[in-house]
């Protein structure tokens, strides 16, 4: 499984999945928002809380925008480290195998866990130094195993591939 982008191409891809992850967040917010203060859903009484339940929305999509704002500045600041000691770091492009003869991608970024790219039938996923995958990741190198546990299910990876 050969990686077909740079680093610098795939963190614009997470500077754009981003932007466009916070265009549809803005236009969520702004919809629980005007319902949260529309005539229609003014109160009848203490049990009528759709006004105040579409205002919990909106606020909690108006803070999820604000780490995605945070996020997009970090990745638009990130400087992109060259592993040509095959040590990994933050901002290393981590190709792991399973047990199983699986092949999984990660980028180790400061930000953003979870997100995936994916490009063809490539798959890229985000972690950071936070994961459990990622703080196991850090300061390893190529033919390292790691066992990750995460409450009673447990990960075999061997790191075959560092960028």
């Amino acid at each position: 499984m050969a990686t077909i982008m740079t680093k610098s191409e795939l963190v614009m891809k997470i500077i754009t999945k981003l932007t466009d992850d916070l265009k549809v967040l803005f236009t969520a917010a702004t919809a629980a928002h005007e319902a949260s203060i529309h005539e229609e859903n003014i109160p009848d009484n203490k049990y009528d809380t759709l006004a105040l339940e579409a205002s919990y929305v909106a606020q909690g999509q108006a803070n999820r925008a604000q780490e995605i704002r945070q996020s997009i500045e970090i990745y638009k600041n990130l400087r992109l480290l060259q592993s040509n000691d095959q040590i990994i770091r933050l901002t290393s492009l981590v190709t792991v195998e399973t047990d199983n003869g699986m092949q999984k991608i990660v980028f180790i970024g400061p930000a953003e866990g979870g997100l995936k790219i994916i490009e063809n039938t490539l798959e890229i996923m985000v972690i950071t130094p936070a994961s459990p995958l990622g703080r196991e990741l850090l300061g390893k190198s190529i033919g390292d195993n790691l066992e990750i546990l995460a409450g009673t299910y447990r990960s075999n990876y061997e790191i075959i591939k560092i960028s």
